[in-house]
C-alpha cells in the first residue's frame, strides 16, 4: 500500500496520460469510467492528434511528455506510447515522485529496466508494466488445463500477421519499435510465466526494406531451451511478403495436447478432441487498469511483477544477441552479467 501522501480511501489518483494509439484510448475510457481516478493531462506525439483525443476525453493537452510528468498535481503517470520512450518517460516520472504503468517493454535496455525497478523501490513509488496477455482467456485456458497433458516437451507459438501495403508507422520502424521479441515481447513472457526459466536461447530474424528507418516486412523466429528441457519456438512477423495470418500456440504432452487457432481451443488425447471454451480478449486493458487501483488503494496484489517483466527481457535481450552473431546464448552467462 502506498499511503505516504493522504488517506486515498477519500480521495481519487489524479493521471497523467502519455499517448493517443489504441492502447492509450482504452486506458482513457478505463480511467474514465473508475470513480477511483481522475485523467487530468494528456501529451501524445503530435499536437493536432493529442488535441482531438483530449478534446473527446475531456482532459488537459500538454505540449510534450517531459511537461507532463512535472506536474504536481498528478500521483501516476501512464505511459501508452512507442516503445522507444518507455524507460526514459518511467525514470523522468519515478524521479518526480510519480506512481507509473506502462505498457510493455519497460525498457530496450536490461541495464535500464534494473535501474527503473531500483528507483521504484527508492521511491516507494509502484512501477507497473501491463502484460495483459497474462490475463487473456487463451493464457487463462492454458494454465486451467496444462496439468491434464503431462510433462510438455515442446511448444510452437506463432502470431503472423499480412499487412500490404505495410503501414509507415511506428511499429514499423526499427527505433521506435525495437527488436521484434523487445517490441512484442508478451509472445516470450506468455512461455516464462508457464514454463519457467529458459537455458538457452538461438534466434534468426529478416526485414524487408526500400528505406533504412522503416520497413515492409519483419520475420522472427527464435528458438528456446528451458531449464526443464522443453523446447519452445516463437515466430512472429508481419508485413507485406507474408501471405497468410497465423496466431496459433501449440502445447505438447506426454499425456496430450491443448492447440489454440484464434480464438478455438482444443484438448487432444489419443482418439478424443475435446473443445476449450476461450473468453474473450475485449476488456483487458480495464481489467489492468482496475487492478492497479485495487493495490494503489487496498494494496491488493497485481498480478505481474516488474521482475518478471525484466527476467523476459533479458530473454527477448539474448535473443537479439542470437540474432546478430548466429551464436547460441546461454542465459545463465548472461544473467551473472547483470
Amino acid at each position: 500500500m502506498y499511503n505516504s501522501e493522504a488517506a486515498w480511501e477519500k480521495a481519487t489518483v489524479r493521471v497523467g496520460l502519455i499517448g493517443t494509439g489504441y492502447a492509450a484510448k482504452l486506458r482513457a475510457e478505463a480511467l474514465l469510467h473508475d470513480e477511483r481516478s481522475h485523467l487530468v493531462a494528456i501529451a501524445g506525439h503530435t499536437l493536432e492528434k493529442t488535441t482531438a483525443f483530449a478534446k473527446e476525453y475531456q482532459t488537459e493537452v500538454l505540449s510534450s511528455w517531459q511537461q507532463l510528468v512535472e506536474r504536481e498535481d498528478l500521483d501516476l503517470v501512464v505511459i501508452s506510447t512507442i516503445n522507444r520512450d518507455h524507460g526514459a518517460i518511467a525514470h523522468a516520472a519515478l524521479s518526480q515522485g510519480k506512481h507509473v504503468v506502462v505498457e510493455y517493454p519497460l525498457s530496450f535496455d536490461v541495464k535500464e529496466a534494473e535501474e527503473l525497478i531500483a528507483l521504484a523501490k527508492i521511491q516507494n513509488k509502484l512501477l507497473h508494466v501491463e502484460h495483459i496477455e497474462l490475463l487473456g482467456g487463451i493464457h487463462q485456458a492454458l494454465k486451467q488445463h496444462l496439468a491434464k497433458i503431462g510433462d510438455v516437451f515442446y511448444v510452437r507459438y506463432s502470431t503472423i500477421k499480412p499487412q500490404n501495403p505495410a503501414p509507415r508507422k511506428w511499429t514499423y520502424n526499427h527505433e521506435l519499435f525495437g527488436f521484434p521479441l523487445i517490441g512484442a515481447i508478451s509472445r516470450l513472457h506468455r512461455l516464462n510465466d508457464l514454463f519457467g526459466k529458459v537455458f538457452t536461447v538461438n534466434c534468426h530474424q529478416r526485414y524487408w526494406e526500400i528505406e533504412p528507418e522503416y520497413y515492409q516486412t519483419c520475420f522472427c523466429t527464435s528458438e528456446l531451451c528451458f531449464t526443464s528441457g522443453l523446447l519452445a519456438q516463437v515466430v512472429y512477423g508481419k508485413g507485406e511478403t507474408i501471405w497468410q495470418s497465423e496466431r496459433k500456440f501449440e502445447v505438447h504432452g506426454e499425456k496430450g495436447g491443448l492447440i489454440f487457432d484464434g480464438e478455438t481451443g482444443y484438448f487432444i488425447q489419443p482418439g478424443e478432441t475435446t473443445p476449450i471454451e476461450v473468453s474473450t480478449r475485449r476488456g483487458l486493458f480495464a481489467k489492468d487498469t482496475s487492478m492497479v487501483l485495487d493495490h494503489l488503494f487496498d494494496g491488493a496484489p497485481l498480478y505481474v511483477t516488474p521482475e518478471e517483466s525484466l527476467y523476459t527481457l533479458k530473454v527477448a535481450d539474448a535473443a537479439q544477441r542470437a540474432a546478430q552473431t548466429g551464436l547460441t546464448i546461454f542465459m545463465a552467462d548472461t544473467l551473472d552479467q547483470s
